[in-house]
Formats: C-alpha cells, structure tokens, sequence
C-alpha cells in the first residue's frame, strides 16, 4: 500500500487513509510467508495501543506505581464493599492465579490500601477488604485516569469506541477458546 503522509512518531496513511506503521510493516514482510501482514500488523498495533493506555495509565497514578492488576483488584474490593473477597476469589474474577492475587493484596496490604481481615466462615482463610485509604486513593485517581482516558481516545466517535471494544473482547474469546482447546487435547494426542 502506499505510503501518504508520515507523522512525526513515524506512522503514515495507507492509500485508503488508514494508519500504519511503516517499520512495522516492513518487519513483519520479512517474517510473513505469503506477503500479508494485516494480522501481524494488528498484532503489533495492538501492543502498541495497550503500552499507550498503560503508560497514560501509570502516569496517573501519581508515582504510587500501582501494577494494572494491583489496581483491578482494588477496583474490585471497592465493588465488593465491606465483604471482601479473598485471594482465590479474586483470582478468578481477574483471571489470574491465586498466587499473583495474593502478591498483589501483599502489595496493596504494605501500601495501606487493603487490610486482610479473618475470613467468618473459613477459619483457614482471609478476606481482602479495601481501607478508607485505598478509597481516597482510587477517588484521587479516578480524575487523572479520565483525563488520560480522553486524551488517549481523543476524536473517538461512541460507535468507535464500541467497535474497538468489541474488537478487542474477540481477540479475549479467541484466546480463551485456543487456550481451552489447548488444555483440552493436552496430553491427548488423538484430539
């Protein structure tokens, strides 16, 4: 496709007005047996666009250095209120392992954020709950955050947005479905 017009970070227009980067294109020629990038391109678009959130992200956390999964779980103790949750079942819900749920209460526990409380009807267990201080820090962070979320998404129209979510929640499903897939046939080597 032909190059139209170059932006200062290095991307262009293609001849039908999309954008692309140019290096990446290139790059992925070379590794592209039959000459067609569009889903290596999209790949690499995608990392680029989630280093891009993350970085407006972090930048809003005001030098707290809260991890994107240190805050999806205080995010989700906020939601779960005075119940609490505990490790496993925050893991689940943001699915990842009890272990990384559990270093990740470590981490909020030593910032004051969470507090771990004995778990009523388990005595083996502990229930995570978010602090009056974890609260004051998601409220002081959810105005940078918006204000990094408009940049970020800037002349995004509402059905864009839409569209790029939903885009974006398929490459989820179709990772998930080869992930199930794949534990499926493990060890099965007839499926």
């Amino acid at each position: 496709m032909k190059q139209v017009n170059n932006f200062p970070q290095g991307l262009a227009h293609d001849a039908g007005g999309l954008l692309y980067d140019p290096q990446v294109r290139a790059s992925m020629t070379e590794f592209a047996a039959d000459g067609d990038t569009r889903r290596l391109e999209a790949a690499a678009a995608a990392r680029a666009a989630h280093k891009a959130v993350e970085r407006l992200r972090s930048h809003g956390s005001e030098g707290r250095g809260l991890s994107a999964g240190a805050l999806d779980v205080l995010v989700r103790l906020r939601t779960v209120g005075e119940a609490g949750a505990n490790p496993g079942e925050l893991a689940r819900a943001a699915g990842m392992t009890p272990r990384n749920a559990t270093g990740l209460v470590d981490t909020l526990e030593k910032e004051g954020l969470v507090r771990r409380d004995p778990d009523p009807a388990d005595r083996r267990s502990v229930l995570a709950r978010i602090t009056p201080a974890g609260l004051a820090w998601l409220e002081a962070f959810r105005a940078p955050t918006e204000r990094a979320m408009a940049a970020v998404f800037h002349g995004f129209t509402d059905t864009e947005l839409d569209q790029l979510r939903h885009l974006c929640l398929r490459l989820v499903e179709n990772q998930q479905r080869i992930a199930a897939h794949l534990a499926a046939t493990e060890g099965n080597p007839t499926a």
